[in-house]
């Protein structure tokens, strides 16, 4: 062992006196580093930085050296909590979006439906109008629909209703040939049937008043009786904007009470199809065509699906034989007019 390490050093001076020796020929040169000099570590060329999100924390990606614990600890909690912050701002901005969404849609639908109730207001507004004065020559216009006075006119009335399943029929019918009906109506049936009444009226078909609750007024007192024909009056009005111009007294029934209590002129008929009692449309065309003139009040009922039937075979034929089909106020308006508490049965010429 201390032979060799004999050796080793007297090699290392040979080595050392060498190196002097050649130094001394080459001039300047760069500094010689000992050979058991300790090892200097080299510098990274460049620290490698995280892309960030705009206002995030610093973090850096750790160089070949590493990073302190502490730091590296502190910067992920840091990030951490940018993250939350963000999903939360992300979900605040996302919530008041939906907010303003929905106000905008409740809006619209407010919008919708106050635009919707004004046009039934409207059209209701104008269905209910009067008949309009005469215009010179032989044609007469009430809205849209033009009428010939020098024509036959008949008034199909229907009682009892509304009901729905009759009444739609007879309107689907009378569409088709630009007919109009008076359908005389039972006011605390209206609210169960406000669809169909407020189609009578934007049809331009009469809604006219077979009292509140079909009492038999000659049975009733007088204060009843005008409790009957408001009521029926209100309930109208309430549904369709339009009060009933006529009165129908159920069963035809009257007495010097009732006339003297109802203010409205009382509309009876002169050609009873019988209805409410056969039920069978054919009896009651038949009933109608033997015996139609013009200027008749023809009585049938809204409840019974015969009588919807008996409509829709009665109106193209009427139409065909050349009657016009008119409302109670038209035919009258052609007739001599209404007058307020009298009685009319038809309004021949």
């Amino acid at each position: 062992m201390m032979r060799h390490s004999g050796i080793r050093t007297g090699a290392a001076g040979i080595l050392l006196a060498l190196m002097m020796a050649f130094s001394s020929f080459a001039g300047p040169a760069d500094e010689i580093v000992p050979a058991d000099a300790p090892v200097q570590a080299v510098p990274q060329a460049e620290q490698v930085q995280q892309a960030q999100a705009p206002g995030s924390p610093v973090a850096e990606v750790p160089g070949a050296g590493g990073t302190d614990p502490a730091q590296a600890a502190a910067d992920a909690a840091a990030m951490e909590a940018w993250q939350q912050a963000q999903a939360e701002a992300q979900a605040a901005q996302q919530a008041a979006a939906d907010a303003a969404a929905m106000a905008a849609w409740q809006q619209a639908q407010a919008e919708a439906l106050a635009a919707q109730q004004a046009a039934e207001a409207a059209q209701a507004a104008q269905a209910a109008q009067t008949v309009q004065q005469p215009q010179t020559g032989p044609l007469q216009q009430l809205g849209t629909r033009k009428l010939d006075p020098s024509k036959p006119m008949v008034a199909l009335t229907f009682d009892d209703g509304p009901y729905a399943k009759v009444g739609n029929q007879i309107m689907d019918c009378a569409a088709k040939y630009n007919a109009k009906v008076t359908f005389y109506v039972v006011g605390d049936r209206v609210s169960t049937y406000k669809t169909e009444v407020r189609r009578m009226v934007n049809e331009g078909h009469e809604i006219g008043n077979h009292t509140y609750s079909h009492k038999i007024l000659t049975k009733v007192g007088a204060a009843e009786i005008r409790s009957q024909i408001e009521k029926c009056n209100q309930a109208v009005e309430n549904v369709t904007g339009v009060r009933p111009v006529t009165v129908r007294l159920p069963g035809g029934g009257k007495n010097s009470t009732v006339l003297a209590n109802i203010s409205q002129p009382i509309i009876l008929w002169n050609l009873d199809t019988m209805d409410w009692k056969h039920r069978n449309a054919a009896t009651s065309v038949q009933k109608v065509l033997g015996s139609v003139k013009d200027g008749d009040v023809i009585l049938m009922h809204e409840l019974y699906p015969a009588s919807g039937e008996a409509a829709c075979r009665l109106i193209p034929e009427l139409t065909a034989r050349g009657y016009q089909l008119v409302t109670v106020s038209e035919l009258a308006k052609y007739r001599g007019g209404l007058n307020n508490n009298k009685v009319y049965y038809s309004f021949g010429r």
